[in-house]
This record gives structure tokens, sequence and C-alpha cells, in this order.
């Protein structure tokens, strides 16, 4: 997976504004950061909730690792992008999602 990809997943998801952060592009919803696409070093910084960061990278150790310090004990989570599959984005997206969208868009979408 890639920049572009990154760009087209998150942009399925409702209400997701492209946005940037640091310099660097990201994905909003209800406008809060649900994740920052880091191009030149290939990996993705979602937001996801400490249970959801603990499943990602127990099962995909290689790809999903905590942000060192306290942003990564609230959940903030690098995956490196160039090994992971479509699919995997796609769980780690909207598991993002999920976390940072108002309450009320959750659940008109499930």
């Amino acid at each position: 997976m890639n920049g572009d990809d990154v760009r087209a997943l998150a942009r399925l998801l409702p209400d997701v504004i492209e946005g940037a952060h640091r310099g660097n592009p990201d994905f909003r919803v209800g406008g809060r950061v649900l994740a920052t696409l880091w191009i030149e070093e290939d990996r993705l910084v979602l937001r996801l909730t400490p249970e959801a960061q603990d499943a990602f990278c127990e099962a995909e150790p290689d790809l999903f690792q905590p942000l060192d310090g306290s942003w990564g004990r609230r959940g903030w989570t690098n995956l490196d992008l160039p090994d992971c599959e479509e699919e995997t984005l796609r769980e780690a997206l909207l598991a993002a999602w999920r976390v940072t969208a108002p309450s009320d868009l959750v659940s008109l979408y499930e």
C-alpha cells in the first residue's frame, strides 16, 4: 500500500475530509484527526482505542507499532504501509474512523 491507496480508502469513509497536520496529509471526521500520512516514511499514524491498538499490534507486529510515549499509550499507532495488505488497511482505517467520528454518525453507518 502507499499514500494514494490510503487517500482512496480514507475518502470512502463517511464524512472524511483530507487536511494537513504538521505539514503531512491527514484525514478528519467531525473536525478530528483519525489518521496522518507520513509520505516520506511510508507510514500511517492511526487513532485507535488502546484495545484496538493491542489487537492490531498482536495480529500484525511487523506492520503495527504504538507511537512512543503518552500518545502511544492513548492508542496512536504506526502502520508501515509497504507490506500492508488492502484488507488490513481498510480494517485499520475503519477502526480509527469509529473511534473518531461523532457517535451519531457511527450509529448511522452501523
